[in-house]
């Protein structure tokens, strides 16, 4: 009787003792750090989002936004700013891409801005394109302007890099343009590429 009651006791406290066992918690893998992307890649991605604003849109102006919390790598951006424009609505449409959250109203993912009017062409120096014109990538344009900076490169270090897409009027195709310094207004060296075949078109002092 005793050794009944003695082996009864164990059992309870050994199936105690398995109810009260506890699983590892599973850890979360843990997330890689955002990476830049390319400029038709983001284009791309706000184009869709455009869409549903207006069908016939076309984009006007792409350009990119170097953000601190981003390294930077040759021919992408962390964020990148389109303006679309449509015939239909005579109206233009800003949209954004980043990798992050960000200042300066960055979001992640594709982010719509406010609409502004927008008259048509009316002979001004750009206009808009096609998404089809744009063949090449802005990585690729980056390795085609290296070609041709020269020292300058080597006289300016850590300067940073612009990249613009618009359909300029004093070329034929819709062109990258490659701009070392802050903006087009604050830079004394920028090198155009076409998007359509990746031709180097020209240097600007």
């Amino acid at each position: 009787m005793k050794t009944s009651t003695l082996f009864s006791a164990a059992l309870m406290l050994l199936l105690a003792g398995c109810s009260t066992e506890t699983t590892a918690p599973v850890k979360k893998a843990e997330e890689k750090p955002a990476e830049p992307v390319t400029g038709r890649f983001a284009l791309q991605q706000m184009y869709i989002a455009a869409r549903g604003w207006a069908a016939d849109i076309e984009p006007l102006r792409v350009t990119s936004i170097q953000l601190p919390e981003v390294k930077a790598e040759p021919g992408r951006a962390a964020a990148w700013q389109a303006l679309f424009v449509s015939p239909s609505k005579a109206k233009g449409k800003s949209y954004t891409y980043s990798v992050v959250e960000s200042e300066g109203n960055l979001h992640k993912g594709v982010f719509a801005g406010a609409d502004q009017s927008w008259a048509g062409s009316g002979g001004g120096a750009v206009k808009p394109f096609p998404m089809a014109a744009i063949k090449v990538d802005s990585d690729d344009v980056y390795q085609t302007a290296l070609k041709k900076v020269g020292d300058y490169e080597k006289k300016n270090p850590g300067k940073p890099i612009v990249f613009l897409l618009e359909a300029n009027t004093k070329f034929p195709d819709v062109s990258w343009r490659v701009i070392w310094g802050e903006s087009v207004g604050t830079s004394n060296f920028s090198i155009f590429v076409d998007a359509s075949t990746g031709a180097f078109l020209e240097v600007v002092h």
